[in-house]
């Protein structure tokens, strides 16, 4: 397979880099289908996740589909384009009926066991160490689904390789937190509440215990829209 062979040849030749998995045992303890979140920063943290899932006790029994926008779908050219294309992706869409499609097929995976990654910040910062806000999309999946969400925090630091960029490649340390359910006695808006602070909460102690800082942010959007800016 033509996916195989490109995650193989980037590991060999350090285009990533994986330092050290934790958790696996949460990821092997799921019993249905599962949203899977994970923090996005680089274009290839999407291969991470699958070398990860390879390594499971699902790899040949479950697929694991990936949630990408319709650009990186439609127009990405070459090699990225193809695989974009053909490795189980599920691409959002600007066309109403065809959301209705993606909604029907996110259900029907749901149901019948598999797992679909999904980046709910929906933005990518290139090598951006801090969670960031999170959207709501994924929560539904799941709640409407009723399936857990398995949160994925990506750690990274420096290696002594530099890539073409003039930067030192990073070396990931790929993080599965616990699972989180919805909660049968509340309503599906009060769950996918409730199940994206709990992911942000869990991505912000991942990254204070690896960088050993409190979370903070520099922006200030906030004061400027106070400000009247």
């Amino acid at each position: 397979m033509v996916g195989e062979r490109f995650l193989d040849d980037i590991i060999k030749s350090n285009k990533l880099i994986i330092r050290e998995v934790n958790g696996i045992e949460n990821l092997n303890a799921l019993e249905s289908g599962a949203i899977i979140t994970c923090n996005h920063f680089n274009p290839f943290d999407v291969f991470a996740i699958e070398n990860v899932y390879r390594s499971s006790k699902f790899a040949n029994k479950k697929t694991l589909y990936k949630v990408i926008r319709e650009g990186n779908y439609t127009n990405f050219p070459g090699l990225y384009g193809f695989l974009f294309r053909n490795s189980d992706t599920l691409p959002l869409s600007s066309n109403i009926e065809t959301m209705k499609k993606f909604l029907k097929s996110v259900k029907d995976i749901l149901n019948r066991g598999d797992f679909i990654l999904v980046y709910p910040e929906q933005s990518l910062w290139w090598n951006y160490k801090k969670p960031k806000p999170l959207k709501p999309g994924a929560f539904k999946f799941a709640v409407e689904s009723n399936v857990p969400v398995l949160p994925v925090f990506i750690t990274m630091q420096d290696t002594e390789i530099i890539g073409k960029d003039g930067f030192p490649i990073q070396e990931y340390i790929i993080n599965i937190l616990e699972p989180i359910y919805p909660v049968k006695e509340l309503s599906a808006h009060a769950n996918v509440e409730l199940i994206k602070n709990k992911n942000f909460e869990m991505w912000k102690k991942c990254y204070e215990k690896f960088y050993r800082v409190p979370l903070e942010y520099t922006t200030k959007v906030k004061e400027e829209v106070k400000n009247g800016g």
